[in-house]
């Protein structure tokens, strides 16, 4: 029995694929199409990136276990002296090497916490790349968008040399815009997915992000829809 309690990253991508097929059908050889071509490329990218960071990355934890256990050795044998030294007696050595060991802490701590968060650094860097990939599609559909005016429609005032071309009608025009109002709700999916296995603020407030821009762009593409449905 399938789960309802994540995102299906292969469900996104065969629903991506099933749009673009759908859209090549109704408008064969048009930007959208290629767009959609494009965004199809990206959701299989996405499944595998996806899969990627909710992987612990082995080798680097196994570098950074050995790290920290280095340093932790050191930090130890630093001990060991300020305890001899303490042991024969000889206070101005001592307070020196308690100086010495103290700043030896210090760095130790913020080496550790260095290497306890580089896989999540490595991983953010990844994701936020990814986003920005998203951004530029989610604008990209909406510039597509942008042209297709409902009132367009309308016969008012006569053309110029260089509007827009006005070949649609309105059922095509409607389905062409509910075509741009899916593919903004998909590439927010696909933000999405890359969130849901890694738990980072940074990454967190991106998706946020891109969710509100998909989801603005697409109320603007519904009030368009809404224009040409109104009875």
């Amino acid at each position: 029995m399938p789960g309802y309690r994540s995102i299906d990253a292969e469900k996104i991508a065969e629903t991506i694929g099933h749009l673009r097929d759908r859209i090549q059908a109704r408008f064969p050889g048009s930007g959208l199409s290629r767009v959609a071509e494009e965004l199809s490329a990206v959701a299989r990218e996405s499944v595998a990136r996806s899969a990627w960071v909710a992987r612990p990355i082995l080798w680097l934890r196994v570098g950074v276990i050995l790290l920290i256990a280095v340093m932790l050795i050191a930090l130890l044998g630093g001990a060991l002296k300020v305890t001899s030294l303490a042991a024969v007696q000889d206070i101005g050595g001592f307070l020196q090497s308690v100086e010495a060991g103290i700043n030896d802490i210090v760095l130790v701590g913020a080496g550790i916490y260095f290497l306890l968060t580089i896989e999540t650094r490595i991983k953010r860097k990844v994701v936020l790349r990814a986003m920005h990939q998203f951004r530029s599609l989610a604008h990209i559909v909406d510039t597509h968008q942008l042209t297709k005016d409902p009132e367009r429609l309308l016969p008012r005032g006569t053309e110029t040399a260089v509007s827009p071309k006005r070949t649609m009608t309105p059922f095509e025009l409607s389905r062409y815009l509910d075509y741009c109002s899916e593919m903004l709700s998909l590439i927010g999916k696909l933000a999405a997915l890359h969130a849901q296995h890694f738990e980072d603020e940074v990454v967190l407030n991106a998706v946020d992000d891109m969710e509100d821009l998909t989801n603005g762009l697409a109320r603007k593409i519904w009030q368009k829809i809404a224009l040409i449905t109104k009875p």
